[in-house]
């Protein structure tokens, strides 16, 4: 078929005329005048066909061979003005968007909710948090004195206002002031678990399911904030590798919606965590808008417990590195000699006894750092204490591995060479007496 559409009637037209020139053929095959009359009564069709509206030579033989062949042939309907379209789809079977080459990965982007932080902040966001649960579940449970279980629940980024229309109206919304950072953070409890921890502090036994829907009265106010800042002791150390933070508790809201701390569209890192006190759970949310904490986005993708890459020292950390260990206290010791006696003799000591060593007096001593050998020293005194001073550095010499018979042969000569200087002291205490 070619490309052209026929209208219905052209079709009916076009076929009725063909059946018609097949009648007379059959009727009278011999005779050489009828067989014009086809020729009139296809031409008289093809007239009203005209009429009806001009059909090409193309889709008349068309149907002339689809005639012959015995097949039925059917055009498609032009199509109506409401009419549907099918959608045009590529070779794999997508949908054809103009524009997108084949093979492009296409993915809906919500331009109300911006995705701004990256895969990297979000895996360093869940593994600073992670610490703080197990840490503040350690802390709160010795101030209720009772096992408390906190565990990180989820990390995701929301608008502000999502974050807002999403929290209990009377809450426990605390703003917190994370200094040196600008902006504001979000610490809400929610109502349930709240007067748990309130009813446990004030030496109540909280009951489960119980939901008390009212603000927080004064009082209850300053207990929680007890609660809240045992909960800011432990953001401290999680953070210290990105940013050292002083927060304070700014001021206490019990609805939600009046604290308007950064605009509504803003994205913010919303970080869940479950609380489990006896029978009764609830949720602490804290909201971190993503302004406050913009500046350190590459911090906490390279030292954001994601993976510390090998970088040449500078001269800042190296600063920094040695003025950390500068205060570190480091164990001292001189070794005044070394030796080995029987358990007999040991056991025979008194007061007043002379322990001698093998180790001539004219040598150095040994002096050791943290059980480690680093100088050879001479014993006296200075100001009227005890005091060493440095000769000389010990050289450590690597290990050369050695063959067993050498090892061997080392070893018998150490006994002898040990054997000898015992008979030898033993000569001179003789002589002696």
């Amino acid at each position: 078929m070619s490309d052209e559409a026929l209208s219905q009637n052209q079709v009916e037209n076009l076929l009725k005329a063909m059946e018609s020139a097949n009648a007379d053929a059959d009727a009278d095959p011999d005779s050489d005048v009828p067989a014009k009359a086809p020729e009139t009564k296809a031409g008289t069709k093809a007239g009203a066909a005209d009429q009806a509206g001009a059909a090409s030579q193309n889709d008349i033989d068309s149907l002339l061979a689809a005639q012959n062949l015995g097949g039925a042939t059917q055009a498609k309907p032009a199509p109506r003005p409401n009419e549907a379209q099918p959608r045009v789809r590529t070779s794999s079977g997508k949908p054809y968007s103009p524009g997108v080459p084949e093979g492009a990965r296409v993915a809906a982007y919500d331009f109300k909710r911006p995705e701004r932080v990256g895969k990297d902040q979000m895996r360093a966001m869940q593994s600073l948090h992670e610490q703080i649960a197990r840490n503040f579940g350690a802390s709160i449970s010795g101030l209720l004195r009772t096992m408390l279980e906190v565990k990180l629940l989820s990390v995701d980024q929301l608008t502000y206002s999502e974050f807002v229309f999403s929290l209990d109206n009377p809450s426990c919304f605390n703003i917190v002031k994370p200094a040196p950072l600008e902006g504001h953070w979000v610490l809400d409890i929610a109502p349930s678990l709240a007067y748990a921890i309130i009813d446990r502090m004030l030496g109540g036994e909280p009951v489960p399911g119980e939901t008390i829907r009212r603000p927080l009265t004064e009082i209850e106010t300053r207990l929680m904030c007890r609660v809240v800042d045992l909960f800011l002791e432990q953001i401290v150390p999680a953070w210290e590798n990105i940013v050292t933070l002083e927060p304070v508790i700014e001021a206490t809201e019990s609805n939600p919606q009046l604290a308007q701390i950064v605009p509504p569209n803003e994205v913010a890192i919303l970080i869940g965590f479950e609380v489990l006190l006896g029978k009764n759970r609830g949720m602490m949310n804290l909201c971190i808008p993503f302004n406050t904490i913009e500046r350190y986005n590459a911090k906490l993708s390279r030292n954001g417990w994601v993976g510390y890459g090998k970088t040449t020292p500078t001269e800042r950390s190296r600063r920094r590195i040695a003025s950390s260990i500068d205060a570190a206290p480091v164990d001292v010791v001189v070794t005044l000699a070394r030796s080995r006696i029987k358990t007999c003799d040991l056991l025979d000591l008194s007061v007043g006894d002379i322990i001698a060593t093998e180790q001539d007096a004219n040598l150095p001593l040994e002096l050791s750092i943290q059980n480690v050998p680093k100088f050879q020293a001479t014993a006296g005194a200075y100001k009227g204490k005890k005091a060493v001073q440095i000769q000389q550095m010990i050289e450590h010499k690597p290990h050369l591995p050695i063959d067993n018979d050498e090892a061997e042969a080392s070893a018998v000569n150490d006994e002898v060479a040990n054997a000898v200087a015992q008979a030898e002291q033993i000569l001179e205490s003789v002589e002696t007496h």
